[in-house]
């Protein structure tokens, strides 16, 4: 088998095949150019890092020679053979996925964190894995099968890599191929069974913010398909802290409200943190890399309590174009070196862009906001 990208997923799906004997050609994504399809000869099945797009040369050829290509989700359910509880949605996936573990007491795995095939050797065939699922590792399933599958929404998201809207959603919809139970938002006319952020819980979430509500009505919804107790959902749902970069309260200083939402890579992700704290004097840090985005609808919801907005990274000429009153910071270090909060007010980073401009990737981001935070002086 040929291992395409040897970033996390990679390597471990390079690690999975070789404890199991199958001989394995590991390739990095820079290597997939025209002079590297000999890479090719003699392989049965191309392994594909959800970072290397369908349009690099070696998956062109693969397809081309007829070569089965999977995503490293694909091969980990061949592996491993779990009861998979598949996690979808433009936003809000990994929040849901980690109430989900709990609510269930299985292991969380995929898109974020840890890889699937990570979990060989250390879950028994049969055994129940919540599964984070993106568009990118949904492109190449072929055999997946979700014992429950959950779509949380579908908003314009990752248009620089699939090209529109219609094919980013039928990428998503493949989740529900061969699925037994579907969990889908109401109003969305999909086969299923509904939630919305409205629905009666057996607990109040910890976590704010009505977004998260309607996260955990989804989690709701496939704990109780999968047979969990109320209460034991219920206990979830109260103590559940939430992620890191997701509305993280990284430090209250003189009265003011330092929150990382670093994870808010694009519009829709940072239009829910903006109503998260629409009661709240706001001072926002917005900016990154792009990913093909309007940024109208942003401009037009930042409101009255929005005191100050900064830009920072390669998008901030399109963000002025749509928020005037912006200013252009540059850089976060920047940025915070520019907001004078007063006590009560919420400095809130929720960049509405990807971070590939200036950063590895969002959690970099959030842990430099976090380090440059926790060296504010009182």
């Amino acid at each position: 088998m040929l291992v395409l990208g040897l970033a996390r997923s990679g390597k471990a799906a390079a690690g999975a095949l070789a404890r199991r004997g199958v001989e394995v050609v590991a390739a990095d994504r820079e290597l997939g150019n025209d002079g590297e399809v000999g890479l090719l000869d003699g392989i049965d099945v191309l392994v594909k890092s959800p970072g290397v797009p369908r349009d690099a040369p070696l998956v062109a050829e693969a397809e081309k020679r007829g070569v089965p290509v999977w995503s490293e989700v694909e091969l980990g359910y061949r592996l491993l053979r779990p009861r998979l509880v598949g996690v979808t949605g433009t936003n809000g996936k990994t929040t849901t996925c980690e109430l989900l573990g709990v609510m269930l007491q299985s292991p969380v795995a995929g898109n974020v964190g840890r890889a699937l095939t990570e979990l060989d050797g250390k879950i028994e065939p049969g055994a129940r894995v919540v599964c984070e699922l993106s568009s990118f590792q949904l492109e190449d399933v072929h055999e997946l099968t979700c014992e429950i599958a959950v779509l949380l929404n579908l908003e314009p998201d990752h248009l620089d890599r699939h090209g529109s809207f219609e094919a980013y959603r039928d990428a998503k919809l493949r989740i529900f191929e061969r699925a037994e139970t579907r969990i889908v938002p109401r109003g969305m006319s999909l086969d299923g069974i509904e939630f919305s952020a409205d629905d009666e819980l057996p607990a109040e979430p910890l976590i704010r913010g009505a977004h998260n509500r309607e996260n955990a009505a989804a989690a709701t919804a496939a704990a109780r398909a999968a047979g969990i107790q109320e209460e034991q959902i219920a206990e979830a749902l109260r103590t559940f802290p939430g992620v890191p970069h997701r509305l993280e309260l990284v430090r209250e200083l003189n009265g003011v409200s330092y929150v990382n939402d670093s994870k808010a890579t694009n519009v829709a992700a940072a239009l829910r943190a903006l109503a998260a704290y629409e009661d709240e004097p706001v001072q926002l840090i917005l900016g990154g890399s792009r990913k093909g985005e309007d940024f109208t609808p942003l401009a037009a919801a930042i409101g009255e309590n929005v005191k100050s907005v900064h830009l920072i990274g390669e998008t901030a000429d399109e963000l002025a174009q749509a928020i005037p009153q912006a200013e252009r910071d540059g850089d976060l270090r920047s940025a915070l070196a520019a907001i004078e909060p007063d006590p009560g007010d919420v400095v809130l980073l929720s960049p509405a862009c990807a971070s590939y401009d200036q950063f590895r990737d969002f959690e970099e981001r959030g842990e430099e906001f976090r380090r440059l935070v926790q060296n504010l002086s009182a």
